[in-house]
């Protein structure tokens, strides 16, 4: 298929094989991140949809499909069935787009915190993670050390670095951003225990389908819960007000969270220098001033 050096025989027989279902229809739907994807017509009649590569992908496909699947197990919001994934390609249940509404936003976040409520082992995950096209360190974190320090290590730092290598963030730039780490428990806020949060929980990747809020491409691991929060907020999640009001009316979030926004979104951030280059190097910057300057 184009862009991932896959034919259509060759998708159908792997789709096919990953469903037990034979294909009756596949159209392209575009792609990201070098992956294509398709809306697929099984000959079962279910309605699916394929991540497909022209390489071996199978880490970040197994990663997300591991990830939903965690999310699902929580049974609180909706988030795609995995039908298969190989090294190839990445297949889930059809979720049919509709539109955000206040009552589904309020509705959505009452059930991200019960999601986030249902906790995690500690902060990581349990299978190495990616975030987009980029590896994501989901090493369990030792118990006893806080979530400050591992958001600094795990999260801002390997980033940072990455970017640096890259010439995209000049030395100024990440002494910076390492002011920021090494003050980080004055930013962090009181303790809280691991969270399963989504990881990547921009707009995008939030569909709406049936009066609900549905999950997809999540980066998911234990986290702290104000970062889904903080990246709902970074690119505009439509009706943000009523998802916070509905959140909160679930569980409160802690005094001053509003102003620990910025430290949450310097991982987002940072991720999208390393992927897009300069144009997100100013909104770094901003964040990082943000917090040294509270």
């Amino acid at each position: 298929m184009p862009g991932t050096g896959t034919d259509r025989t060759e998708l159908t027989q792997r789709i096919a094989a990953l469903t037990g279902s034979g294909v009756r229809d596949t159209r392209s739907l575009g792609g990201r991140h070098g992956w294509g994807h398709y809306a697929i017509t099984l000959a079962d009649g279910r309605e699916a949809f394929a991540k497909v590569s022209g390489t071996d992908t199978r880490p970040a496909f197994e990663a997300e499909a591991r990830g939903l699947r965690w999310l699902a197990e929580a049974a609180v919001v909706p988030v795609p069935e995995v039908l298969g994934w190989d090294e190839r390609a990445l297949v889930l249940s059809w979720v049919p787009a509709g539109r955000a509404d206040a009552s589904a936003a309020g509705s959505f976040g009452r059930e991200l915190a019960r999601l986030h409520a249902t906790g995690a082992g500690s902060y990581g995950a349990p299978w190495p993670g990616f975030i987009a096209s980029l590896p994501l360190d989901n090493t369990p974190w030792p118990a006893g050390r806080g979530w400050a320090e591992w958001f600094a290590e795990r999260r801002i730092l390997p980033y940072l670095r990455r970017a640096a290598d890259a010439g995209t963030l000049s030395p100024a730039d990440v002494r910076l951003v390492e002011a920021v780490t090494g003050r980080i428990s004055e930013f962090a806020g009181p303790a809280e225990p691991p969270a399963r949060i989504h990881g990547d929980c921009w707009s995008g990747n939030v569909m709406w389908s049936a009066g609900r809020g549905w999950l997809i491409d999540p980066a998911a691991h234990g986290g702290h819960r104000e970062t889904d929060l903080a990246m709902l907020a970074l690119f505009g999640a439509p009706h943000l007000e009523h998802i916070v009001r509905g959140y909160t009316q679930a569980t409160p979030l802690a005094d001053g969270w509003r102003s620990r926004v910025p430290l949450h979104q310097l991982h987002p951030l940072l991720v999208h220098v390393c992927l897009f280059g300069a144009g997100y190097r100013d909104a770094v910057l901003a964040a990082a001033r943000e917090l040294l300057s509270s």
